[in-house]
């Protein structure tokens, strides 16, 4: 039988694997901060800010997802696979082939792939963090800008790689950017906590701006 999205999502969900229980933490925390917030706030009670809360959490499921076959410490799910052939030295393999600016791809041959090991955790954490980011809706404005420089680099890198269709990157890029210019995190998340906390303080310092920035 062909996968289906639903078998799919049964299968990630009931995984018995280290990775499912901290999924399952994040979704249980996503859920209990909503709630909270909507207790809090009469304002956050409305249809917008709980779709608003689904998408980022949904999305945010996504980036966690995509983070598990290149785990740490080798990058990938077939370790035994010969390096470059699987995993995250793979698709920088195929960036360093097909990206649609030769910038991009001279610093993938010649400064990412070399030094493999030192960007590879950059990677793999900006994908986490990116994904935390979202499910519990803390300092999202800065994590959906940030997702949107990843996808953004995926764009460009796979413009051209076979069986790709690049535009499907640029719309997950305009999603990340929505993310961070409605400030989704707002919306029954951390942030909804955090800019309540900052109540009717100046904010006019620079941490206050930064955190401002961010959430």
């Amino acid at each position: 039988m062909n996968p289906n999205p639903f078998a799919d999502v049964v299968a990630f969900v009931t995984n018995p694997v280290w990775t499912t229980a901290v999924f399952w933490l994040l979704v249980v925390a996503s859920v209990v901060i909503a709630a909270s917030v909507w207790q809090r706030f009469p304002e956050q009670r409305n249809l917008p800010n709980l779709a608003q809360w689904s998408f980022r959490l949904v999305m945010g499921a996504f980036w966690w997802q995509q983070s598990l076959w290149k785990l740490p410490p080798f990058y990938t799910d077939h370790p035994e696979a010969p390096f470059g052939q699987t995993g995250l030295a793979y698709w920088m393999g195929l960036m360093g082939q097909h990206a649609a600016i030769p910038l991009q791809a001279d610093f993938v041959n010649y400064v990412v792939l070399p030094h493999f090991y030192l960007f590879a955790p950059v990677v793999y954490a900006a994908e986490v963090l990116t994904g935390v980011s979202l499910m519990l809706g803390g300092f999202v404005r800065l994590f959906a800008i940030i997702g949107a420089l990843q996808i953004l680099n995926l764009w460009l890198g796979l413009y051209s790689a076979p069986g790709e269709w690049p535009w499907t990157y640029f719309f997950l890029l305009l999603l990340q950017l929505m993310f961070a210019v409605h400030a989704y995190g707002r919306s029954l998340g951390v942030d909804a906590m955090l800019i309540a906390g900052r109540g009717s303080r100046s904010g006019t310092g620079i941490i206050g701006r930064l955190l401002a920035a961010a959430t």
